[in-house]
Order: C-alpha cells, then structure tokens, then sequence
C-alpha cells in the first residue's frame, strides 16, 4: 500500500475510533415542576369556547424553597374577574406564607396568611383600611390551596393521589382528590391522554366541586380546570 492510501487509511481509522470512544449525547432532562422553574398560560373559557381572558401559573425556585403564583384575568361585560395569588412553600410543602387578592365584580378582598410551624398556627392580615388581624391553629404542615395544587402533581408523579386533608384558604377548608379516569381531551386542538381527578372541598355550610386534568408527562402539568364561577361554569385549557 503507497504512503498516501496508508496515510488515508489511519486517519479513517482514527476518526472511527474517535467517534466510537466518544461518550454519548447527554439526555434532556425533565422539565417544568419539580425538576425545573415553570411558567405557564391558559386560556380562560366559557363552555362555548369563547376566550375570557387568561391565567398564568409559575413556579420559581428561591434557595431549596418554592415560590408560587397563579394569577387570573377574565369576565364579561359588567363582570371581571382579577386574581392573584402567591405562596411560599419550604421543599416537602409545608406552606410558610400565602398572599391573595381577589375582585369579583364589586366584591374585592386582600388578606395575607403567614404560618408559624413551631407554635402550628397561622397569623390572617385583611389589608385594607379597616384590616384586622387574628390567629387561629393548623396542622403542622399545612397546605395553602395554591401549594396543595403543585403539591399533587408532585404526589401525581410518584403515582399517588393526596388523602383527604385540610387546606388554607382564608380559613381551613377539607378537600378530597378523586381519580376519575383517564380521558382523552382536546387542548390546544390536539387530541391528549389525561389524568381526570375530582376535587371536592368542603365549606362549613357547603360543598364546592372542580376537575383538574393532568397530562401524563414527568411534570403532570395540569392541561385543563373546569370549575364554576358565580357567572357560570369556566375552564382554563393550557396554552403554554
């Protein structure tokens, strides 16, 4: 064999070599909630299908603890709606703070709800100009409902579904998770296999029901939220 074609046939030799001995392709990891910071948006519905308005919800890592938002911007003519919600969680959920300010046509509040885990209590702050202030107890490691909600998809993705338990929301409320199937829905026009679960939450004189819908990806990103409103039923379709 001439020098050249020895020549070319090392270096063929040596790239294979090269390229066999190279260490394979790292692969992506998962994304959105738990595994990364998360910020999604929805489509605010009637049953119709008409748009009234959107909603965002966010996860944000601070340190090893969670920060969570939702926030909410819809209505009708003569009737808007305008949430915003925020809560603080340490790494295994135990709220530490939960913020929310709510308009609902004329009805308006804002209240802060800060939990002291060695006493197992919770501080509730109206703000406004006749604010008050008062402290009632809560299990040690209460959920606030924006925490419950990141809180089961985390239970959701290790193949569990949360046991009846108490929530904060202004007060402490009892919530129960169902599983309801597996239904193909329709998000974004694209067809997708879901997880259906039932949420009942019980007040002192009554009983309030919704239907999250989670995708069966590593995040268990909630897809669809069907609930009622004081103007009528409502979904939230995820538009990313």
């Amino acid at each position: 064999m001439s020098a050249p074609l020895r020549f070319a046939a090392l270096s063929v030799m040596t790239a294979w070599l090269a390229s066999s001995s190279a260490a394979p392709a790292a692969t992506p990891g998962p994304t959105g909630f738990p595994f990364t910071d998360e910020d999604l948006s929805y489509s605010v519905n009637w049953p119709s299908g008409l748009s009234l308005g959107e909603a965002h919800l966010r996860a944000k890592h601070t340190g090893a603890n969670w920060n969570f938002v939702l926030t909410l911007d819809a209505g009708v003519p003569g009737y808007a709606v305008k949430d915003n919600y925020h809560s603080a969680s340490v790494p295994d959920f135990c709220s530490v703070s939960f913020d929310r300010s709510t308009s609902h046509g004329s009805r308006t509040a804002q209240e802060k709800e800060t939990i002291d885990r060695d006493r197992s209590t919770v501080t509730r702050e109206t703000v406004s100009k006749e604010g008050g202030k008062s402290d009632f107890p809560v299990p040690i490691c209460v959920k606030d409902a924006l925490t419950y909600l990141f809180f089961t998809r985390r239970e959701l993705g290790q193949g569990r579904v949360p046991g009846a338990q108490k929530i904060l929301f202004g007060g402490l409320y009892e919530i129960r998770m169902d599983y309801a199937g597996a239904p193909v829905i329709t998000v974004a026009d694209k067809q997708v296999q879901s997880d259906q679960v039932t949420c009942t939450v019980k007040t002192a004189t009554s009983e309030y029901k919704f239907d999250v819908y989670f995708a069966r990806d590593a995040a268990r990103t909630p897809l669809l939220i069907s609930a009622p409103l004081a103007m009528g039923k409502f979904s939230m379709e995820l538009i990313r």
